[in-house]
């Protein structure tokens, strides 16, 4: 995945133009007569008024927004109709901060538009808006509507209806069954205002002042107290984002486990970072659920720890090399190996030729060593500049670290940015050409992403071959609460295309030597239900090792409240049927709200 603070900052740059840009006018623009808000929201996602004129809509004051690109605020019609699909609140847009209060009467006329967050391309729904308003306050200080309730018995399991074919798959034009799907019902209440009670936390707050909260406590839920994401069709319906339309500073600092104990409330919006958001004019009382890093056991003397780690854009710049050192050091017990991805250059996102990385890798394995751990050594190679995605000028790339009074690196010349690294067969054994080396740089497969680094490493007399990865990102994906169902993944083709190169030199390896111990890892950016991952495994040259996990600890990542598995070691079958290995995802990242990195690392140990 994209880092979320870089997509997220990323988005934020144009969220002024996708705010006029996304608009839907459905039709041309048509007077109508005063309206309450049910009649606007109508039974369907769109608007049946978008384009129309609406006067004197009346309505309460239950929210405003005064920052942001969004800037407005929400009404409710105090006199529900006797129709569940419909929404009795509704937000206007003022562009500018508005001059109204929680809690005042108003009338409001203008245009019914339907804007898309992010954008139409984004696939995302539509919130439906009054834009070009004329408010009119009646009076103030009213008591506020009643908040709707959403819990466990108000969401129902299934998730979304299927799209209509004849529309691509979008929902937009289908009747609202709140009873039947869990997004139909967050629609039927969109600009309303809502509450949740007691509520357990899946998804730290981060950086932009959100948080996630499930109203299911028992849905898929983990050990640590997450919501662990383990198919296509189970999406965890009780999830919901929580904002605040407070002070920044008084927005709670949570991590997974935790709890908002009490009411959080305040009117439901639409956004394009999660989708429906409750934000809050109240929010509940944090309550910690005591949830700590964990510690992997160390290796014995006869086992190999190999461990991935993506260590999120690490630049000399950066002050996060002591808590990586003291993460790998203390978390993860020293590995033997570890495979780094996203170890960036010597200037970091400076965008001047720069590519060697040599000074971001000695910051980091003095910082090791002051820790108390050994004296790594590193290979890697170096990128063509700005060919490999990821932030420009940073020329990320994955690097082997090693333990030199533990294993061995087999140096072979040869392997640069654009040669392909092949397998010969010397004695019987299995041989890279190079050493490092890298799969087929020039393959379309690999175009503007990170090439796969290939390393030949001895353990104890016994060859070990590992396979560096860090696949296409996730970026371009249609979101769960998109108005397409099922969602479009359309960056799973490239994905696919990384996993059949992968597997095809590892079929090679094995061809050449049955039984060699092949490791291949890292950021897969998919998961170990997905096919890309069949594609990985397929015809039995690798397995993921994260499978030997109960299927409630398999996470690395958590996002958007669903803990899921993007980081992945498979191994080769001499390894998964023959030796003694033991696998474990180290929790230190993903569910807290401080952490390095956006990924949970893993380590394999086994006796080659």
């Amino acid at each position: 995945m994209p880092s979320r603070s870089s997509a997220r900052l990323a988005a934020l740059t144009v969220a002024a133009v996708c705010s006029a840009a996304s608009t839907i006018a459905l039709t041309s623009p048509a007077h109508a007569d005063a309206v309450r808000i049910h009649d606007i929201q109508g039974s369907t996602r769109i608007s049946p008024y978008a384009g129309k004129t609406v006067t004197d809509v009346a309505g309460i004051v239950t929210g405003v927004r005064t920052y942001g690109s969004s800037k407005g605020f929400w009404i409710q019609d105090q006199s529900a109709d006797d129709n569940p699909a419909t929404s009795e609140g509704v937000f206007v847009f003022t562009s500018s901060a508005p001059k109204v209060a929680v809690g005042d009467s108003v009338t409001v006329s203008g245009t019914i538009a339907e804007y898309v967050p992010g954008g139409a391309s984004s696939g995302n729904q539509s919130l439906t808006e009054i834009t070009r308003p004329t408010i009119t306050v009646v009076s103030s200080g009213n008591a506020l509507p009643a908040a709707t309730k959403i819990d466990a018995k108000s969401v129902p399991a299934a998730y979304a209806p299927a799209g209509d074919t004849a529309a691509s798959g979008s929902v937009n034009s289908l009747p609202l069954q709140p009873s039947a799907y869990a997004l139909d019902r967050y629609e039927s209440l969109e600009g309303m205002n809502v509450q949740v009670s007691d509520t357990r936390v899946v998804g730290a707050t981060d950086p932009f002042t959100e948080l996630w909260v499930t109203v299911k406590p028992w849905e898929n839920r983990n050990r640590r107290g997450g919501t662990v994401y383990g198919t296509y069709t189970s999406q965890n319906t009780g999830r919901l984002q929580i904002q605040s339309l407070g002070k920044v500073a008084d927005f709670p600092t949570a991590n997974v486990g935790d709890t908002l104990a009490g009411a959080t409330s305040g009117p439901l919006d639409y956004n394009q970072f999660g989708g429906y958001t409750l934000v809050a004019n109240e929010i509940g009382t944090l309550k910690s659920g005591g949830l700590e890093r964990e510690t992997t056991r160390r290796q014995s003397r006869s086992e190999l720890a190999v461990a991935t780690y993506n260590v999120e854009n690490l630049d000399p710049s950066d002050s996060s090399f002591e808590e990586h050192a003291a993460a790998i050091v203390n978390n993860l017990q020293s590995p033997d190996i570890v495979s780094l991805e996203e170890i960036q250059d010597n200037n970091g996102a400076t965008n001047d030729g720069t590519v060697a990385a040599d000074q971001t890798m000695r910051k980091l394995i003095d910082a090791i060593a002051a820790a108390g751990g050994p004296t790594y050594d590193w290979r890697s190679i170096d990128p063509t500049n700005n060919t490999d995605g990821g932030e420009p000028g940073g020329n990320i790339r994955q690097v082997f670290l090693f333990n030199p009074e533990r294993v061995s690196f087999t140096d072979r010349a040869g392997g640069d940015a654009t040669t392909a690294v092949g397998v010969t067969k010397v004695h019987g054994r299995a041989q890279l050409t190079a050493s490092p080396g890298r799969i087929d740089p020039a393959d379309t497969a690999w175009a503007n992403s990170r090439k796969p680094l290939v390393g030949e490493f001895t353990f104890r007399g016994k060859t070990v071959f590992l396979i560096a990865n860090h696949f296409n990102s996730k970026g371009g994906d249609q979101g769960l609460t998109s108005q397409y169902q099922p969602p479009v993944r359309s960056s799973e083709t490239q994905r696919h295309a990384q996993a059949t190169a992968v597997n095809a030199f590892v079929k090679d390896i094995l061809a050449k030597q049955r039984n060699a111990d092949v490791i291949t890892l890292g950021d897969i950016n998919d998961f170990e239900f997905s096919d890309t991952t069949k594609i990985l495994e397929s015809d039995g040259a690798l397995w993921s090792a994260i499978k030997s996990l109960p299927k409630s600890e398999r996470y690395t990542y958590d996002y958007q409240g669903n803990s899921q598995v993007l980081d992945q070691i498979l191994i080769s079958p001499s390894i998964r049927y023959s030796c003694d290995f033991a696998y474990d995802s180290v929790h230190i990242n993903a569910e807290f709200n401080d952490q390095i990195s956006d990924h949970d690392p893993q380590v394999l140990r086994f006796r080659p």
